[in-house]
């Protein structure tokens, strides 16, 4: 089937223009991770950070109890568990540094 008349053109083409601006419509809208990924990579240091203390403070208090002593255990592996954690968080802030410094260069090229 040929579109000879003009007027059938026109009306071809305002139809394509409309077809067009229903399909950028209904594209979904680009996700805004950048706002959240800085409260991510913090909310993953601190879970880390208090991982690690709990696990110290769980290790010290089963031992505690199943050796009937003191509270000694308990204090010795939840300090453990901080410089545990803090390594961890160290190690992920390096991570996070170095994806951001590979990324870098990229971002400004594009401005």
């Amino acid at each position: 089937m040929r579109v000879t008349d003009p007027d059938q053109k026109d009306s071809m083409k305002r139809l394509e223009e409309r077809i067009e601006a229903a399909r950028r419509a209904q594209d979904p809208k680009p996700r805004a991770d950048e706002h959240y990924s800085a409260a991510n990579q913090a909310w993953r240091m601190v879970i880390e950070l208090v991982a690690g203390l709990g696990i110290g403070f769980g290790i010290g208090y089963g031992l505690d109890i199943l050796f009937g002593t003191l509270p000694i255990f308990m204090v010795l592996f939840t300090l453990l568990g901080l410089a545990a954690g803090i390594k961890t968080m160290l190690r992920s802030a390096k991570e996070i540094q170095a994806e951001q410094m590979a990324a870098g260069p990229e971002k400004d090229e594009r401005d």
